[in-house]
């Protein structure tokens, strides 16, 4: 059986990160068995990263590379049937999710006092008292290293935030009337992207990413759609 190594549960949802999320939804979506096995910390893990899978002998690291080792052990039941075009759409939503709106994310998170304000407890909580306070503060101070470094550090709150609305706005103009991202069935691209909208609506962290959100009527009903087919029991 496959096991996914990941974070634990938060807020109602499968998993605080997108990224967990997004392989434990594509399990889900191929009827795939496995078992989570949760990590508090991402130190052991392979390139101290989670999620991981371990599949028979095989280690796998990276939500990317774990989905095209499923594909190439257990078929393609998702995207085989996709035009060259959809592959196309699905390979720019994915990037668009995971390579540009993720880092307005992590600064409502991490940066922003209204997110930091409910990730702090809910991430480090758990730690000893003498730990409670530099631990966080540590990894907080890595988290604006990488802002910084990326480029999004360098912006106002409020530019970065217009910057994740026009990623918001484009999924939900790509997703349309539709019942999914590339049409009437579900493909990989609909984990990714239901794992990251699922991580805005559901974490309690007031953002303008999550207002943004909340007004898209289609948005939310696609979310909900996700939810009944694939966690109804979560």
């Amino acid at each position: 059986m496959i096991r996914l190594h990941q974070f634990k549960r938060q807020w109602g949802i499968a998993n605080p990160s997108p990224f967990c999320m997004k392989v434990e939804t594509y399990l889900r979506m191929t009827g795939l068995a496995y078992e989570v096995i949760e990590e508090a910390s991402p130190l052991n893990a392979p390139k101290k990263k989670l999620p991981y899978i371990d599949d028979g002998e095989k280690v796998i690291p990276d939500s990317g590379f774990i989905i095209d080792s499923l594909k190439a052990s257990y078929g393609n039941p998702l995207d085989g049937g996709l035009s060259r075009a959809q592959q196309a759409e699905a390979h720019l939503m994915r990037r668009l999710c995971e390579e540009s709106l993720l880092w307005p994310v992590v600064y409502s998170r991490w940066i922003d006092d209204s997110g930091w304000s409910v990730i702090k407890p809910a991430f480090f909580g758990a730690l000893p008292p003498v730990l409670r306070d530099a631990v966080p503060w540590l990894a907080q101070r890595r988290v604006k290293r990488m802002l910084w470094l990326q480029g999004m550090g360098r912006h106002r709150p409020e530019e970065i935030y217009r910057l994740g609305i026009e990623d918001l706005a484009a999924i939900a103009a790509c997703l349309g009337d539709k019942p999914f991202l590339l049409g009437t069935a579900p493909a990989s691209t609909d984990a990714v992207a239901y794992a990251t909208l699922a991580n805005i609506i559901a974490p309690p962290i007031a953002s303008p990413l999550k207002d943004y959100v909340l007004s898209q009527e289609n948005v939310i009903a696609y979310c909900e759609r996700m939810r009944e087919r694939y966690y109804d029991a979560v």
